[in-house]
């Protein structure tokens, strides 16, 4: 009886894990380590926002993010208690959902920076972005479909059709006015399907299925021209501003950086807390700070291919997959413009960025990736 008493005293953190937090508890350990950094780096980031804005004190923006990861933190508690069997079916429902809210949005949506992504909540006047809700509900969907079509998977019409349908349609109305954001939903979608045993065929045909909805959201989206300028100075020698300035924060930040709260460029570089939060990560805190960042990321991904490993259901494999690599693809973009080896997208970095729908539904998706950990529990779906 003593014993049994000192052991339990002795081990605390596994109670609570095992009590609390359930789960891979290294991908809770990862998301507050990625959730402090955040804070830290957002704080510093938003320092000349809050200064240049009068009306606001120099915590507001901390206050303000730290509440939004507050809420995050509930998004993930909530969905990592729920079966993920469930979501299967709730998937179904946010799809649908999600095609006459992203129509809404491109015609009455709130307009930022010559794009349309944005729905303004009435009475609580905040604003919501639909395409987080239909990127997440596509790969739940791909991945139920998918699971449910294992035996007759080679069969086009019966198997691969209703799953190109969705592909093209999602992905090509949120490309109209976030075309990088839809051709990176589009090619997470392609590696399910490659997960989930899609004849190499048929992801051909995605292909051309993805290509086509690319071309129309190119001639008929908002962000056609924005798309055909960024590509033409990537390719060119005319580095853009926004990228001379994240370079400039990357190249003095040096091995260790200089330390926190003491960036230059984020009274300079645009969105610093956003689209170049890991330049001003990079600048602060070093090339080590950064490293850092970039193999917490990749934990996130191992482990959640590790819960695709030990699923009990084809389903939650398939859900792990494509959720943990939608969010470390959209990670590695968000450094790969950062650093230049990509065009510029306007990608957060899930997390670490200062959000609003993007940081709830990252907090979704966590949530549903420690529910396919947990495995299945006894209750019917």
């Amino acid at each position: 009886m003593n014993g049994t008493s000192e052991n339990a005293a002795n081990q605390p953190e596994k109670w609570v894990f095992s009590r609390y937090l359930k789960g891979d508890p290294i991908i809770w350990l990862v998301v507050l380590m990625l959730s402090i950094i955040s804070i830290l780096v957002v704080y510093s980031a938003t320092g000349t926002l809050a200064f240049k804005r009068a009306d606001q004190n120099m915590e507001y923006y901390l206050f303000k993010h730290a509440l939004l990861m507050v809420f995050c933190f509930l998004a993930i508690w909530v969905c990592h208690n729920i079966d993920y069997r469930y979501y299967s079916r709730l998937s179904r429902f946010a799809l649908l959902a999600s095609v006459p809210l992203l129509l809404i949005t491109l015609k009455f949506g709130t307009t930022v920076n010559e794009a349309t992504r944005w729905l303004t909540i009435p009475f609580i006047n905040q604003t919501f972005q639909p395409s987080d809700l239909a990127g997440f509900a596509l790969i739940a969907n791909t991945a139920s479909m998918l699971s449910k079509r294992q035996r007759n998977i080679k069969e086009f019409q019966r198997a691969i059709m209703p799953v190109l349908f969705w592909c093209g349609l999602i992905c090509c109305l949120i490309s109209l006015s976030d075309f990088s954001g839809g051709a990176l939903l589009f090619l997470n979608c392609m590696v399910v399907m490659f997960i989930g045993r899609v004849p190499l065929r048929y992801l051909l045909i995605l292909g051309l299925v993805g290509a086509l909805a690319g071309v129309v959201a190119f001639k008929l989206g908002e962000r056609g021209g924005t798309v055909r300028n960024r590509t033409a100075a990537y390719l060119s020698s005319d580095v853009p501003f926004q990228a001379q300035q994240a370079f400039v924060a990357i190249a003095t930040g040096g091995v260790t950086g200089k330390g926190p709260g003491n960036s230059t460029q984020r009274s300079i570089l645009p969105y610093p807390f956003s689209d170049f939060v890991f330049a001003i990560l990079v600048e602060e805190y070093g090339m080590l700070g950064g490293l850092v960042v970039v193999a917490l990321y990749l934990i996130l991904l191992f482990r959640g291919m590790k819960a695709m490993a030990h699923s009990d259901t084809a389903f939650g494999g398939l859900l792990s997959a494509g959720l943990a690599f939608y969010l470390v693809m959209q990670a590695m973009v968000h450094i790969g413009v950062t650093v230049g080896l990509l065009p510029i997208t306007g990608l957060p970095l899930p997390i670490l960025s200062m959000g609003g729908t993007s940081l709830l539904f990252t907090g979704v998706t966590i949530g549903v990736i420690l529910s396919v950990s947990r495995g299945v529990r006894p209750t019917q779906v």
